[in-house]
């Protein structure tokens, strides 16, 4: 469990890299990219940023290897807003759990047709 402190510098960095994803990353290979968590680690050292979006898988690895490729700068902008002797390494990390939920829609629309067939 998640110490209050870590819960603070998550949502805290939860806000400001959406606020960079709309305003300062400018890397033509991130596309509309939804934060959707963040989870600290306890002595704030690292961070795992959740991060969904729509799009071929294709989209995905170019949005992924974008993010990747700004973490450094994205760790630099944290730096200004939070007041921390060390910065979180960020780790962005693809959240599925969209997509399952897609696949679980359309399974259960296939599947509700044929329940109503057979009253």
């Amino acid at each position: 469990m998640a110490s209050q402190r870590a819960q603070r510098v998550a949502e805290t960095i939860h806000k400001e890299i959406s606020n960079l994803l709309i305003k300062g990353l400018k890397d033509p290979r991130i596309g509309f990219v939804t934060i959707t968590s963040v989870d600290v680690t306890s002595d704030l050292r690292q961070a795992k940023v959740y991060y969904t979006l729509m799009g071929s898988q294709d989209e995905r690895d170019q949005t992924q290897s974008g993010l990747n490729s700004s973490s450094s700068f994205v760790r630099q902008q944290l730096g200004k807003v939070l007041r921390l002797r060390h910065i979180p390494e960020v780790h962005f990390i693809y959240d599925a759990s969209f997509d399952y939920g897609q696949r679980i829609e359309k399974l259960l629309s296939e599947v509700k047709p044929d329940l109503q067939e057979d009253d």
